[in-house]
């Protein structure tokens, strides 16, 4: 279990979500009161550094976001960072430093660390997205489950019951994410793993692994 803590998936130096995220121990227990947090936090931001360009929406001075994007409230775009064409943000994201939200991508309720890439096509709902983690062309988070059920975790051969409907994915850091795969409510990948593209994952992805497409995992070395 040690393996699915938020001490294990991220470092904490890489976010503005630190303090919050501190407050639990594993990363979806941390989904319901992002939005409340984001708002709190926005609210410290230095105005020298930060532009509120809407009520609870805060964009960083050095950040570029294109004319055609949507930014919900409440939502926080972090220095350097990338908000493209048709972006839709539908609120509750925290957006860290040098990320890059693509065109005709779609953000909810999430957290995404420093140098997050979800460049094209994708969808990232209830999820928290670790430093320097990498969505493929369009890879999404399926955060619901097909018969409406609250989401479990499989953890090898054991369940987590949650208690929560909505969970996406949970990414360490530098994870890579193969183009067009589909991550399964409740999914958890460690950091430093590969997804191969086209991939349909569920459960929990160790550390340091590669998840191939016919559900084999191995060891990166």
């Amino acid at each position: 279990m040690e393996e699915l803590t938020i001490q294990a998936l991220f470092d904490l130096e890489h976010t503005l979500a630190a303090d919050y995220l501190r407050g639990f121990k594993y990363p979806w227990e941390a989904l319901p009161g992002i939005k409340d947090m984001i708002v709190a936090l926005g609210e410290t931001l230095d105005p020298n550094e930060y532009d509120c360009v809407s009520e609870h929406v805060w964009v960083h001075k050095t950040a570029t976001v294109f004319p055609s994007a949507y930014l919900g409230a409440p939502c926080i775009i972090g220095p350097r960072t990338e908000v493209r064409h048709c972006a839709f943000i539908r609120g509750s994201a925290l957006v860290g430093a040098d990320c890059v939200v693509g065109n005709s991508v779609e953000l909810k309720n999430v957290i995404l660390f420093d140098h997050v890439q979800t460049p094209h096509y994708n969808y990232v709902g209830d999820s928290i997205l670790g430093y320097f983690s990498h969505m493929g062309a369009g890879s999404i988070t399926s955060n619901v489950k097909s018969d409406k059920k609250n989401v479990v975790i499989r953890a090898g051969g054991e369940l987590i019951e949650t208690g929560m409907k909505k969970i996406g994915a949970m990414l360490g850091d530098f994870v890579e994410v193969g183009c067009n795969s589909v991550l399964n409510p409740g999914t958890i990948i460690g950091s430093n793993s590969n997804i191969y593209p086209t991939s349909c994952v569920r459960g929990v992805v160790p550390s340091e692994s590669i998840w191939k497409n016919d559900g084999v995992i191995i060891r990166k070395y």
